[in-house]
């Protein structure tokens, strides 16, 4: 019993760290802010975010291995998957803003340059559409916690 709840608390505290460092991104990536000071950071809480990320992936793995429920509940239940998905699609539409920081910081140590405002924008989107994705898997997961779809 002590492990599940730790397991839990593991798991809902990256959430919050990664939800947390989007939403950082969100506020950050503004084309009407981008300054030096912006490029730099929008780099390191993007890599927080990552890492955070990454966090919620092992917790997870773990609640599903080690929690109580078991493997084989989740694994025959939709609502399990249709959170993996959503969290998997949010990982993968995380890798373009991630690779523009990354350039943009190599950028501005370079030349001192700063993104245009196209680009700004367009990864700004991107990194809304993560924020608009994220809410919809505790949906799935209330659903699941409560024996829906098994």
């Amino acid at each position: 019993m002590t492990q599940e709840a730790l397991l839990a608390y593991a798991h809902i505290l990256a959430i919050f760290t990664m939800i947390v460092f989007l939403t950082s991104e969100a506020a950050l990536c503004r084309s009407e802010w981008m300054n030096a000071t912006i490029v730099e950071r929008l780099a390191r809480v993007d890599m927080i975010y990552g890492i955070s990320a990454g966090a919620v992936f092992v917790t997870g793995l773990a609640r599903v291995f080690l929690g109580a429920k078991g493997a084989g509940y989740y694994a025959g239940n939709p609502l399990f998957w249709t959170k993996f998905g959503l969290f998997a699609a949010v990982g993968l539409i995380s890798i373009a803003p991630t690779l523009a920081f990354i350039r943009w910081r190599r950028a501005l140590r370079a030349s001192g340059g700063l993104p245009d405002e196209a680009e700004v924008k367009r990864v700004r989107k991107l990194v809304m559409v993560q924020a608009h994705i994220i809410p919809v898997v505790p949906l799935a997961a209330v659903f699941l916690a409560r024996g829906y779809g098994s």
